[in-house]
């Protein structure tokens, strides 16, 4: 299985799993700064990862990463959602 490296040299495999990335980016950029990092700092090394990567894989990952952003998106909406109804439901009691 092919793999990439961070700027640090953490190997990260591309077997499609998002969310290892994502853990390797905050181990390798946010954590070992001690929560001292920017915006220009995650940029950097995320386009430092995406260099590295073939077309192919780029793709792959955009659509992992919007399939699991709309997931959230939905979650996020869902739970506002919720939480209106048993303010409601709360308030209708008293």
């Amino acid at each position: 299985m092919r793999s990439i490296k961070t700027t640090t040299g953490a190997r990260i495999p591309l077997d499609g799993d998002l969310l290892a990335i994502i853990e390797t980016l905050f181990q390798e950029v946010t954590a070992r700064r001690d929560l001292d990092r920017s915006y220009e700092d995650m940029m950097r090394e995320i386009r430092h990862l995406i260099g590295q990567m073939t077309e192919s894989e780029r793709v792959d990952y955009f659509c992992e990463s919007l399939f699991h952003n709309t997931v959230r998106y939905e979650n996020e909406r869902l739970a506002t959602y919720m939480k209106k109804l048993t303010e409601k439901g709360g308030k209708a009691r008293k």
